[in-house]
């Protein structure tokens, strides 16, 4: 009924399905049969037809009266809806966890920005269990599993935990599991329990830990600073590890993988900058040796 309203509405203004066919970009013939479409719709006849043109009978003058303006808001908001999802030009919110976002993530943000200048970025870091909906993101990467329905959930791949210490433990580092008891260690909350695989062996460690922080980056300095040995995610030390700061222990043993996801509201259209984001972020995953990408 819309699309014979705008019909109707454009041949009021115009006094001619002629002018009403011109403006809408159709034939005579589809404006005339839309007309009668929504006269047979609206049980009324909603013109006087002559060859002078077309005149509002009084019940097509109070439907014209009513429906005009809404329609031709409609319009506006519909078209600045496709502006929005289909260019390039314009905001985008994404929402990441603050240890993957920063740090792991930042020579992809300049990349990012660099290609697609035009497109504003509104990064909005914080803790995996951040709710998507209530900050409004287009778009968020999240660790762990999602438990929300209203959420599209994509899985891109994984992030393997790591046991390390400073290069400072290097003359006495453990050789077997039972050693980490002995050592002085750090946990992150998220880690707090070391659930350790090598294998199909599985070994849970409750230790009790020298110090423990709700921030991994906390963590990740004390680790440096010589404070003991941590659980951590590979993306956040793997510098790190390079420059020979951090080393790896018991190398056999690893957390579980934790899970990572793009998520989107189900309800709301991915704009192409949200897509645009998407395949560049899975094209720089690709070669970032902390991140095994998903099948």
């Amino acid at each position: 009924m819309l699309d014979n309203l705008k019909v109707f509405i454009s041949a009021a203004e115009q006094k001619s399905l002629t002018g009403a066919a011109l403006e809408l970009n159709m034939t005579i013939a589809t404006a005339s049969r839309r007309i009668q479409e929504l006269e047979r719709q609206l049980k009324c006849e909603l013109f006087h037809r002559s060859n002078k043109g077309l005149v509002l009978t009084p019940t097509g003058q109070s439907y014209y009266n009513e429906t005009s303006g809404f329609i031709r808001e409609l319009d506006v908001r519909l078209c600045n809806l496709d502006k929005s999802l289909n260019s390039l030009e314009g905001e985008l919110r994404v929402m990441v966890p603050t240890n993957i976002g920063s740090g792991p993530l930042d020579n992809f943000w300049c990349s990012f920005v660099k290609k697609y200048p035009s497109i504003s970025l509104n990064i909005v870091l914080g803790d995996p269990g951040d709710d998507v909906i209530s900050n409004q993101v287009d778009i968020a990467i999240r660790s762990g599993p999602q438990q929300n329905s209203s959420l599209i959930q994509r899985k891109i791949g994984t992030i393997k935990p790591i046991l390390v210490a400073s290069s400072f433990f290097e003359s006495h580092l453990p050789e077997h599991l039972s050693e980490l008891e002995e050592l002085p260690s750090i946990a992150a909350q998220l880690f707090s329990d070391w659930i350790l695989y090598k294998g199909n062996e599985k070994q849970v460690l409750h230790k009790k830990h020298n110090h423990i922080s709700n921030d991994m980056a906390v963590t990740l300095n004390l680790v440096k600073a010589g404070s003991g040995v941590a659980l951590l995610p590979v993306s956040m030390i793997y510098k790190e590890l390079e420059n020979g700061e951090l080393i790896q222990i018991l190398p056999n043993w690893s957390g579980a993988a934790r899970e990572i996801s793009l998520l989107w509201p189900k309800q709301r259209t991915l704009s192409v900058r949200a897509v645009k984001f998407r395949e560049e972020l899975l094209l720089f995953l690709k070669c970032q040796n902390w991140f095994n990408t998903a099948d």
